[in-house]
């Protein structure tokens, strides 16, 4: 049973797609009939407390439940009052779960994101003797967001993390971060994130004269340094008035950034396109048609784009930042890397990515090799083993 913090839904989506992208993938190649069981704060009404989305006609079967941002309309109430609502949800689509499995108890719980999942999991193996492995996702583990972790919240994480029975991230870097804040588990694995490999492929020929950058992530300034990015984009045009960007995504800093881009006149020349919310689909046919990714972020972890523009046979430029080195390795062979904020160093870099593009066939063959759906879902597929040979 897959107990997501975060999965795609009714109000976006797209949002926990990475998470959705294992599931799939170890629904497919893992060896184990999977279900997902999730639950979310409405961001709109909802005629009663809670509202249901079951979807049990899939090879997955997906359990979605909603509650109430505000029950009561007191905040002292609603804050505790939602908690119990989010368990009451779980506990809910745990037992119709086990009517459709025909009375049978899941033989494994896998928690992706914590606080809330992990705890939920923690009283299934101590009143059911259920076992749970922790995926992490979350990038406010990392050194430069840490410090905004409460303390009790803190104390519970390690906790819940000391009793899984094994602790899985996506990127190594991920792994010394939680390491380095006490939160430890005897069994640890690696296993990357995934990309679709026959929709995310190479073009039968790139263009060799074009100078499109693409970028596609959530429009979040402190995070992604879009403006940052811009700003380069606009210091180069004048050696390369060729030069173009096209920007895919959404979120709370879009205004921000086309403000941004109005203001420093790359819309009027049209050396930026935004493209809005994209498909998966429709990220794929631009990387087919781009020359370089590029991803300037303060922050990331191990971001799906990269793996997808490997296996796009498209050279990227990045920050040197949490799981991005293991994507890009320094010899440049898939990529650049750059130091976060600095503006001449990414500058350089696309220029030098333009003049010398890597071989698309080593980026297609690392993504099958490592991050296609049957690789990661046959990892899973193996820890899952290695987890209930230790249980029994």
């Amino acid at each position: 049973m897959h107990l997501p913090k975060w999965y795609p839904h009714r109000y976006d989506d797209q949002d926990g797609d990475f998470v959705a992208r294992h599931v799939a993938a170890i629904a497919a190649h893992g060896g184990v009939d999977s279900a997902v069981l999730f639950a979310a704060v409405a961001r709109g009404p909802l005629p009663g407390l809670v509202e249901a989305d079951e979807d049990f006609s899939g090879p997955v079967p997906t359990l979605r439940y909603y509650y109430r941002a505000t029950p009561t309309g007191l905040p002292l109430l609603d804050k505790p009052l939602k908690l119990l609502l989010y368990f009451w949800c779980l506990l809910h689509g745990y037992r119709r779960l086990r009517l459709h499995w025909g009375g049978q108890r899941p033989d494994l719980v896998h928690v992706h994101v914590l606080l809330r999942t992990g705890l939920f999991a923690w009283v299934l193996r101590a009143v059911r003797s259920i076992p749970f492995i922790i995926t992490e996702h979350w990038t406010l583990y990392l050194p430069e967001r840490a410090g905004g972790i409460g303390w009790w919240r803190l104390v519970l994480t390690r906790a819940v993390v000391r009793r899984a029975a094994a602790v899985h991230t996506v990127s190594r870097n991920l792994a010394n971060a939680l390491a380095a804040l006490g939160i430890q588990n005897a069994r640890t694995a690696y296993i990357p994130n995934v990309v679709d490999t026959d929709l995310f492929y190479p073009p039968p020929v790139r263009r060799s004269s074009g100078f499109e950058l693409l970028h596609t992530a959530a429009f979040n300034e402190a995070a992604k340094n879009l403006t940052g990015l811009l700003r380069t984009v606009a210091g180069l045009r004048t050696q390369m008035p060729e030069l173009r960007l096209r920007i895919g995504g959404y979120g709370p800093d879009e205004a921000l950034v086309r403000q941004q881009a109005a203001t420093l006149g790359l819309l009027a020349d049209g050396t930026v396109t935004f493209l809005g919310k994209l498909t998966h689909a429709q990220v794929a046919t631009e990387m087919r048609a781009a020359a370089c990714f590029v991803l300037f972020s303060n922050v990331e972890n191990l971001p799906c784009v990269l793996i997808e523009a490997q296996a796009s046979g498209l050279p990227a430029v990045a920050t040197h930042v949490g799981g991005v080195p293991e994507l890009l390795p320094a010899d440049g062979r898939y990529g650049r890397l750059v130091t976060a904020g600095d503006e001449t160093e990414l500058a350089e870099a696309i220029l030098a990515t333009f003049a010398a593009p890597p071989a698309p066939e080593a980026m297609r063959a690392r993504a099958l090799a490592e991050f296609s759906e049957a690789a990661v879902g046959l990892a899973f597929g193996k820890l899952y083993q290695q987890v209930l040979d230790g249980a029994t």
